[in-house]
């Protein structure tokens, strides 16, 4: 795919990995809309605000009816509430789920027309290493990234014959606001942004940008007993 003739639409772009997206693709010579809550925080020169919250139709409906040239999407955001799944607040536990798993396929479903209606293009969904791999402490967030991957997968097949190639970036630890909180190695988000639209631009259907991501991906071949090893 040439990046250069693509006119994406990335979600979460006001800050953080979807900025490092979005100016990736701006200096590869991409129109970009920046979508946000918020747009007046988008700072990109060059790049186009968009209000969007994904967890509300009617904000991506109306994102939808405002563009009309988008050929790839990159849903990028997300939530993080730290949400235990036996202990922790439901409301937070959904949000986690509205987000990555809904708010993904309401994008998917309002942008695949358009990107079809323009021949064709690619998604990117940002998923996670822990799409394979859970920790009980942010239970939630694993559950909806691991749903994130299953619906990845789905519309992959689902879409592969509209001419749109639906990827999958998995990643560990990024330095953003999300991880402050994290003393593990994290991988600075413009070195992940640059393997992911080099991904976009070979065709990939999945992008494994850190050996955390190549680990989580092997250990599935093992098992249980690979995956979770301190069980008895």
């Amino acid at each position: 795919m040439d990046i250069s003739a693509v006119t994406a639409l990335v979600t979460g772009a006001n800050r953080g990995f979807g900025r490092a997206l979005a100016a990736e693709l701006l200096a590869r010579g991409a129109t970009v809309y920046a979508g946000a809550r918020n747009p007046d925080q988008v700072d990109l020169p060059g790049a186009k605000p968009i209000a969007l919250d994904i967890t509300d139709p009617a904000s991506v409906a109306a994102a939808a009816q405002a563009t009309g040239d988008v050929t790839a999407l990159i849903n990028n955001a997300g939530s993080g509430t730290h949400a235990d799944l036996l202990t922790g607040d439901l409301d937070d536990i959904r949000l986690e789920i509205d987000t990555h798993y809904f708010g993904t396929l309401s994008m998917v479903r309002a942008f695949a027309p358009q990107i079809t209606a323009n021949g064709g293009g690619a998604i990117l969904n940002i998923l996670s290493g822990l799409s394979w791999i859970s920790f009980p402490e942010i239970g939630a967030y694993c559950a909806a990234k691991s749903a994130q991957w299953s619906l990845t997968n789905a519309l992959r097949v689902q879409l592969a014959d509209q001419d749109i190639r639906v990827a999958g970036l998995h990643v560990g630890y990024m330095d953003t606001d999300m991880t402050a909180g994290v003393t593990a190695h994290k991988s600075d988000p413009t070195d992940i942004a640059r393997i992911a639209i080099d991904g976009i631009a070979a065709g990939a259907y999945e992008i494994l940008a850190d050996d955390t991501s190549r680990q989580a991906q092997a250990a599935l071949a093992g098992g249980i007993p690979a995956i979770y090893p301190q069980l008895p």
